[in-house]
């Protein structure tokens, strides 16, 4: 692999960590949408929300062509989705697990 792109792949990892760490030591809410109003564009924010809705209908239980429908996705990022909520110690699924009351559905 040629230097440049090496020096790529490590800038990018530095990058991802940092912005972790940002995102992490990010407490107040306001500060936190103010972040996300100036790091991602309006679509991207649409997606990010279409996201949690969609990660939120699957943990609910609710059938993936029903979610495809009622949400305009595709069933290819709904099966994503739904992998991920298999995972048993996934972190999405002990997040969505936390804020419900009822989590019997995976």
């Amino acid at each position: 692999m040629d230097k440049k792109l090496e020096d790529r792949k490590r800038e990018a990892i530095e990058a991802y960590d940092d912005i972790i760490n940002v995102f992490a030591a990010t407490t107040d809410e306001e500060d936190m949408k103010a972040l996300f109003d100036d790091m991602f564009t309006d679509s991207e924010r649409r997606d990010l929300v279409n996201r949690w809705l969609l990660m939120k209908d699957i943990y609910q239980g609710k059938p993936q062509r029903q979610i495809a429908a009622d949400r305009s996705l595709s069933l290819c990022k709904i099966t994503r989705g739904s992998r991920m909520l298999k995972k048993e110690n996934g972190f999405m699924r002990r997040l969505l697990a936390s804020r419900s009351v009822d989590n019997s559905h995976i």
